[in-house]
């Protein structure tokens, strides 16, 4: 008898390649097998999934891109891929698809409602994407990476959390070394290609601290290629101890030495930062659409872990002061990072795991 089957569809970003990745890992070690299906662009995040993940390339569009001729592409795009899911689910039946959200997961997920296929949804963001919205009722389950989740009307959502990569879990709860009259330091990240914005805003701000505090920082900065070198000439000219990179490999590793985390609040980032228990400044991203990004930050906010800054109220005066603020209080700081804590969900991937396994033992569907 051949081991289980599941089916991942996702695409479009890595936000929503990473936690399907943790899920592959983790069904492999259950002794599943596992296929991962997307279209040509969500193909080019699949470097990290296991050899043993089989990748299946869909037809897929969506009406966000393009000219009208393009658009009026996009339903002959989708029903070919469709059609071509159908196809190799009936070749190969799987006993669950769980949909990741993005456009190159519509026609897996279509396919598995079309043909009654036990079926769930991962959703990474406070407001579920496009397609995650289209289909919220036509699955056996909704899980949530984010708490609250803003879900259609009748959709009930199990929170799981968000599953993160083994590097931040080897990191997990680290001990949080207070601010004090010692080195300090400071880990800024915009998601995978830095944020202009924070490169325009947080250098200065961190100029306006008061010189007891200046003194003992070390930022570790994430710029986009265009402005590494003006955020490195800046920091160099104020006298302040800046690594400057468009990417870090270590991100785990400097976010559990950090007094205090500036980033977006894109759902990996959010995921990572409760799981390490680090204080935040977050900065959602104005273009989310639907303002995901500050539904993601609500919960992290609202728990007293993190301070929400508006995009269009970020400057340097203010986000020095509130800067000021954390690293001058260490009692409070280490608080945040205690009640950032109590938001993370490590254990997000076997939860996951939990909800795929159940309802492949029920076989049902609506």
């Amino acid at each position: 008898m051949s081991a289980p089957l599941l089916v991942i569809a996702a695409g479009g970003t890595g936000g929503h390649m990473f936690p399907a990745q943790a899920l592959a890992e983790a069904m492999l070690a259950q002794g599943w097998r596992v296929k991962l299906s997307t279209d040509a662009r969500g193909a080019r995040y699949t470097g990290g999934f296991p050899n043993a993940v089989d990748i299946e390339v869909l037809s897929s569009a969506t009406f966000a891109r393009g000219g009208l001729l393009a658009k009026a592409g996009v339903p002959f795009k989708l029903a070919r891929g469709v059609l071509d899911a159908m196809s190799k689910l009936r070749k190969d039946p799987p006993s669950v698809v769980v949909g990741f959200g993005g456009y190159p997961s519509f026609p897996a997920i279509a396919a598995a409602w079309l043909m009654k296929l036990p079926r769930m949804i991962h959703e990474q963001n406070g407001y579920p994407g496009l397609v995650n919205r289209k289909f919220a009722t036509k699955v056996d389950a909704f899980a949530c990476g984010i708490w609250p989740t803003e879900l259609p009307p009748k959709v009930e959502g199990v929170y799981t959390g968000n599953p993160v990569r083994a590097a931040v879990l080897a990191r997990a709860g680290a001990p949080y070394i207070p601010p004090g009259d010692h080195p300090m330091s400071i880990l800024v990240i915009g998601g995978s290609q830095g944020a202009r914005v924070l490169s325009e805003v947080v250098p200065a701000a961190i100029a306006q601290l008061p010189d007891h505090l200046r003194q003992h920082l070390r930022v570790s900065h994430q710029a986009r290629a265009e402005d590494l070198t003006d955020v490195e000439q800046f920091y160099a000219a104020q006298g302040i101890n800046a690594y400057v990179q468009t990417f870090f490999d270590d991100i785990p590793d400097r976010m559990a030495d950090a007094q205090l985390v500036i980033s977006r609040s894109g759902a990996s980032s959010v995921a990572d930062i409760s799981v390490i228990g680090r204080p935040a400044i977050l900065v959602p991203f104005a273009a989310a659409t639907n303002d995901h990004q500050t539904a993601n930050a609500r919960g992290l906010v609202e728990a007293g872990a993190a301070v929400l800054i508006p995009e269009t109220e970020l400057e340097p005066a203010a986000l020095s002061a509130q800067i000021g603020e954390i690293l001058a209080t260490p009692r409070a700081a280490t608080q945040m990072s205690i009640t950032a804590l109590g938001q993370g969900r490590p254990d997000a991937t076997e939860r996951l795991v939990e909800m795929v396994e159940a309802l492949a033992a029920k076989g049902q569907s609506k």
